[in-house]
């Protein structure tokens, strides 16, 4: 079992700055890195180094958040995991430091502290119904970010 926890993405470790280059990463799917810096530049106003991005894309490489094809003349780098994956991972971990590993008082207060749209409230319901498979949220949430692109686009 501690195989599996060492090549599992070191979520934990992940930096504010870090993740911003994965939030452009979720976006956008697949990118180089000068790619990557002019979606930084246009969703943050980030204007990072070139080199900057280059060492964070290696260390979300090396936490495996992100994978590289370095098959062309331009390295690729894509999100390893899912935005959910992220999340699920991020928040597992978080009940396990503040909840004794119990998930209930996390969506409580979440529950409590955040007003939903009639859309998320119904999502919502369905998966806790057990009736959404999270494969289908995540692809939902895909559609979604790509119906986005293509208005701006």
């Amino acid at each position: 079992m501690n195989a599996k926890r060492n090549d599992a993405p070191a979520v934990e470790a992940v930096s504010e700055t870090e993740l911003s280059v994965l939030k452009v990463l979720w976006e956008h799917g697949a990118g180089t890195i000068r790619q990557i810096d002019g979606w930084l530049r246009a969703s943050e106003g980030r204007d990072w180094a070139y080199t900057t991005i280059q060492t964070l894309l290696h260390r979300l490489v090396e936490k495996r958040c992100v994978a590289v094809d370095r098959g062309g003349f331009a390295h690729v780098f894509h999100p390893a995991l899912s935005k959910d994956e992220f999340l699920h991972a991020r928040l597992s971990l978080l009940s396990r430091q503040l909840c004794d590993g119990t998930a209930a008082p996390l969506m409580l207060a979440l529950a409590r502290g955040e007003k939903f749209s009639p859309d998320e409230l119904r999502e919502l319901r369905g998966v806790l119904d057990g009736e959404t498979p999270p494969e289908k949220t995540d692809s939902e949430q895909r559609k979604r970010r790509q119906k986005r692109a293509s208005r701006r686009g």
